[in-house]
């Protein structure tokens, strides 16, 4: 039995019993309810936060595990990188310089095929930052063993023609100087001896009597025989492989245009023609357009103790002859 209440009325000076009508405990009713509810909500929150389900434990637990596998995954991949950049290494300063190949370009190594709206889709995948990291590696790694594949496929056919290619590059002396008797002024800064001033020399001078015979240094096509200014009577050489060689000064050429000729093949004969100063032939050699030192392609020719010798006198800083 609820217990009365009074309040003091100071009218009559005496206490009164409080009278509650329906609307009071109406109230009442209302404001314990609102307050259980809250209670509720509050301690229900608090659990759901704090304790976990058996299934959000179970997803927790595999979460874990693919991180873990992701981590194990890009290790091995990073792993399988160092190795793919050993091959490339050895591939462009090794294997490709072997057969005088030009090393694969980085950006065409390192150039990506995929398509960006894939990775989007991957963003909206379980663990999508991860997912996108390991593909991206992944294809970027793909990418770069089909192009090492496919440099390997070139060197295998480079090698096939190995051979073809000795045969083609100029490795001989353009004249008979196996004493080294003709051996004139080489490659470098030279005295002009008609301006008798400083200037580049692009090839190597041979002097030797009006007449003497001049050989093809290796196989080819020939692809200039005539008159070219400053050079006199000229004979150029197409060796493929990306060597072109000149012939300048000649007081009779031997070759027509077109015409194939092969390593030792008398192609004209000395003279001073064009601009020279006297008997003797200019010999030049073109990689890619680049002009070379001759005196590194005659190793079929001499022997070190000659090379070494040929070298000595080619960089002899004197005139020239044209």
């Amino acid at each position: 039995m609820a217990k009365n209440k009074f309040q003091f009325n100071p009218d009559t000076l005496s206490y009164e019993r409080i009278e509650h009508n329906i609307a009071h405990w109406l109230k009442q009713a209302a404001i314990h309810a609102l307050s259980g509810v809250s209670l509720g909500l509050i301690f229900f929150f608090i659990f759901v936060s704090t304790i976990q389900s058996p299934e959000e434990k179970q997803l927790v637990q595999e979460k874990s595990h693919m991180e873990a596998q992701y981590k194990v995954l890009e290790k091995q991949l990073q792993e399988v990188r160092y190795v793919m950049s050993d091959l490339e290494q050895r591939d462009d300063n090794l294997y490709r310089i072997v057969f005088q190949a030009d090393p694969i370009p980085l950006s065409v190594r390192r150039g990506t095929s995929a398509n960006t709206e894939y990775y989007e889709q991957l963003l909206d995948m379980t663990n999508s930052e991860i997912v996108v990291s390991t593909t991206k590696k992944l294809n970027e790694l793909k990418k770069e063993i089909y192009i090492q594949s496919k440099s390997y496929d070139e060197l295998v056919l480079l090698a096939k023609n190995k051979e073809t290619m000795l045969e083609n590059l100029p490795a001989i002396q353009p004249v008979l100087n196996k004493n080294l008797k003709y051996m004139a002024s080489g490659y470098g800064w030279r005295m002009d001896p008609i301006y008798h001033t400083r200037r580049f020399h692009a090839g190597m001078d041979f002097t030797a009597p009006t007449g003497t015979n001049i050989f093809a240094t290796g196989n080819g096509v020939v692809v200039g025989a005539g008159w070219e200014q400053g050079y006199g009577n000229c004979v150029q050489i197409n060796h493929g492989y990306g060597y072109i060689t000149l012939y300048g000064h000649m007081s009779a050429i031997k070759v027509r245009n077109g015409q194939k000729v092969k390593r030792g093949d008398i192609i004209g004969l000395i003279g001073s023609t064009g601009k020279s100063t006297g008997p003797h032939l200019h010999y030049e050699v073109h990689y890619k357009g680049t002009i070379m030192n001759p005196q590194n392609y005659y190793y079929l020719d001499l022997s070190p103790a000659e090379y070494d010798k040929m070298v000595q006198m080619s960089n002899n800083a004197g005139q020239v002859f044209d």
